[in-house]
């Protein structure tokens, strides 16, 4: 009865259940069955009109936008309630606190993907005929929406008191987790068909980067700022790892209060869109005649997944040019970009490994009170459950693409069926974190000087060392020629 308890009671397992059954519904694609093609994905826009859509125009194509969006409105409501009432939520007061939430949510990331913010690519230049943009990909809508929160939560609290109930900013960012797991799997197996020599460094790159970066940081945390371990752990794996997805699995896994990894993701996420900013022209400059250094470099500097991408497309477009223009070389296309991602995703695949190496260490040394004995049911019940879930729609999905390698693009489309509702679940979770967020507080708390660590690690010594590794294991290697 405990145990049935646990797996209904707990948002670490509600993310299990939500997130596994938008994965299984997405196999249903391998059977040419498309149950989630209706699901609201936002496109690059100037004209509103064509804002949103469903993702499959191909099955759903005479679903209007607006149709779409509410249908997934309506999808999640349903889902997300029903793990609501399990929990012991008041239903009343999530329905309307998350029927807001998602309305201003889906706004802040139209915004967004407005093409004068989000066109990175010279193709999208073109295609909307802009002089200018940001050039911030449709990752601003999360700075948009963490700040719409923030700004509610401290200028507006009597109605942010009345959203609460549904700002659940660790229960999403759990669902998308798990979501993330299929497409890292389909990612996996096509890194597979990769030159061995970049498979090989980029493993062997990501493990220096875990040992080296966390250690560093989880160091200067407590040395130089003396923040508590509860604090340097989330801190460490944000700024080395992989930004929210490291912060969120491992302070679910030392036990932290949940400020403290949604803190640290709000910091990941701005300065991921200011490392988008700078480094790509960085490489450009400097890096133009080792293309897959620069990269590998983008995988292990910028902190988010889609920032990350983002990084490496840029530097594919912009290193090509410049060997071309400078050095009469013409490279094929791609291979910088599957660097940066072939990379990236290795680092995804050791978040749940590296959680469940922490929860050991704050079993057995930290939490440890001198002459008890750690029980494996005390390191269980540490561990991020949701966890479980990512590593199971990973390891299942990869072994349906190995197994079947002539169904690679259909699993591709299918689990980018469900990843549209990952990010959908990390714009909620932006929100949410601002929208709980009280500047006063935060400061208390010690938001200030994270972000100074932040700044004195990525910038002082992350940035730099991710380069060196990416030097290391990359130099000399080069994409091959176009024709």
């Amino acid at each position: 009865m405990a145990t049935q308890k646990g797996l209904l009671k707990t948002e670490d397992w509600w993310a299990v259940w939500i997130g596994g059954l938008i994965f299984i519904l997405s196999l249903f694609y391998l059977s040419g069955i498309d149950l989630l093609g209706w699901v609201v994905v936002p496109k690059m826009w100037t004209d509103l009109s064509q804002s949103l859509g469903p993702i499959s125009a191909k099955n759903y194509g005479g679903l209007p936008g607006t149709g779409s969006l509410i249908i997934t409105y309506l999808a999640l409501l349903i889902i997300l309630t029903i793990g609501a009432k399990a929990m012991g939520l008041k239903i009343k007061e999530f329905i309307y606190g998350f029927t807001i939430i998602f309305c201003l949510t889906y706004i802040c990331v139209l915004l967004g993907n407005y093409a004068n913010i989000a066109a990175n690519a010279p193709k999208d230049m073109e295609k909307f005929g802009l002089t200018w943009s940001l050039k911030l990909t449709g990752e601003a809508g999360l700075i948009i929406a963490l700040l719409a929160g923030l700004f509610i939560s401290n200028f507006m609290p009597k109605f942010a008191e009345s959203l609460k109930e549904a700002a659940k900013p660790e229960w999403y960012i759990k669902t998308a987790i798990v979501i993330l797991g299929a497409g890292i799997g389909v990612k996996a197996v096509g890194a597979m068909g990769l030159a061995t020599a970049v498979m090989f460094r980029g493993l062997c790159a990501i493990i220096e980067a875990y040992l080296i970066y966390w250690a560093v940081v989880y160091y200067i945390s407590r040395k130089y700022f003396k923040f508590s371990p509860e604090w340097a752990a989330p801190l460490a794996s944000g700024i080395s790892i992989c930004g929210v997805s490291a912060a969120i699995a491992t302070g679910a896994a030392i036990r932290a209060r949940p400020i403290i990894p949604i803190m640290v993701s709000s910091l990941v996420v701005i300065f991921a869109v200011v490392e988008l900013l700078i480094l790509p022209f960085l490489a450009q400059t400097f890096l133009y005649q080792e293309p897959l250094v620069a990269g590998a470099w983008m995988g292990l500097a910028v902190k988010t997944d889609g920032a990350a991408v983002a990084s490496g497309q840029i530097v594919d477009s912009l290193i090509n040019a410049k060997a071309l223009a400078v050095q009469g070389i013409n490279y094929q296309p791609g291979w910088i970009l599957a660097t940066s991602t072939t990379v990236k995703i290795f680092i995804d695949i050791f978040i749940g490994i590296w959680a469940f190496i922490l929860a050991v260490i704050w079993c057995t040394v930290i939490d440890c009170k001198p002459g008890q004995k750690v029980k494996a049911i005390e390191i269980w019940e540490r561990f991020p459950k949701f966890i479980i879930g990512y590593a199971l729609t990973f390891l299942i999905m990869m072994w349906i693409c190995a197994a079947n390698p002539s169904i690679m693009g259909t699993a591709k489309a299918g689990s980018g069926e469900a990843d549209a509702f990952r990010t959908l679940f990390f714009a909620l979770t932006f929100f949410s974190i601002g929208l709980i967020s009280n500047f006063r507080k935060l400061w208390e708390e010690g938001i200030g000087r994270l972000a100074v660590v932040y700044v004195v690690s990525l910038f002082g010594f992350i940035i730099w060392f991710g380069l060196a590794i990416s030097w290391i294991f990359f130099h000399g290697v080069k994409p091959p020629l176009a024709g």
